[in-house]
């Protein structure tokens, strides 16, 4: 696999409810390479304010589009959201290592959980489309009704759906990996593909172990180089220190120590 820095067109950059957008731009190298799991290292502007790029992680493939979704928090995701279509983007990508699918997709009868906690929910519709003939089950969990996203899109790749919200305006009344408990005491899938914030991926990590599912998780860090040089995403594995950047983001239950 091979890393290209590109200027990529930008197709179209959608504001999505509240803070979140989609945006789509041009680059058949990238859309080649990319896998599930994977992430772009973005210059978000053409000015040195904000000076370091952002990881986003590819949202979705589809012929030599590449789709990638963000949240503004900051103003480095505000210039994202100000970037108009027919601009170019100067991307790097893609990086990491991402989910390994392929033994669950090549498999008619294996079933798999995609589990997204927020934002999380971005590599996991990449992943949904690789595994649509396998229809699997796809459980989001946020705060509120209002920051659900992408439940649309996970239907569209035939997956099925199941929701879970803190405060119980919409579907489960409580946290997503206690909604995938209940599931588990009726049912038990070959793989788990998760991704989300670490204290969700920690209780993943338990709950895989504790049923010998094999779990993979793709860990949300600050970023800056994206490419395993700045050691700015350092965590701690039962091999030694690693970088999400290089040698994430993906990894598996077993690996981690919390």
């Amino acid at each position: 696999m091979s890393i290209a820095q590109i200027k990529a067109k930008i197709i179209s950059n959608q504001r999505l409810n509240g803070d979140y957008g989609d945006l789509e731009f041009e680059s058949g190298i990238i859309a080649e390479q990319a896998n599930p799991g994977q992430f772009l290292n973005v210059r978000v502007a053409d000015v040195f304010e904000p000076l370091l790029r952002r990881p986003f992680s590819i949202h979705g493939v589809k012929d030599s589009k590449v789709r990638i979704l963000y949240r503004i928090l900051g103003k480095g995701t505000q210039a994202l959201a100000e970037r108009k279509p027919g601009e170019f983007l100067d991307i790097i990508g893609p990086l990491g290592n991402g989910f390994d699918y392929q033994p669950i997709a090549k498999s008619e009868k294996a079933k798999s959980i995609l589990v997204a906690g927020g934002m999380g929910v971005a590599p996991l519709v990449f992943l949904a489309e690789k595994l649509k003939n396998t229809k699997p089950l796809v459980l989001i969990g946020a705060r509120t009704k209002n920051e659900i996203i992408c439940a649309q899109e996970f239907e569209a790749s035939g997956c099925k759906l199941g929701l879970a919200t803190d405060d119980g305006s919409l579907g489960f009344h409580g946290q997503v990996t206690d909604l995938l408990k209940t599931i588990l005491e009726k049912t038990h899938p070959q793989a788990i593909f998760s991704c989300g914030p670490q204290a969700m991926l920690k209780a993943l990590c338990e709950i895989g172990l504790k049923n010998g599912i094999d779990t993979q998780l793709s860990l949300e860090e600050h970023m800056a180089c994206g490419l395993g040089a700045c050691l700015g995403c350092v965590v701690l594995t039962k091999s030694g220190h690693k970088t999400v950047c290089k040698d994430g983001p993906v990894f598996t239950e077993g690996e981690l120590i919390w």
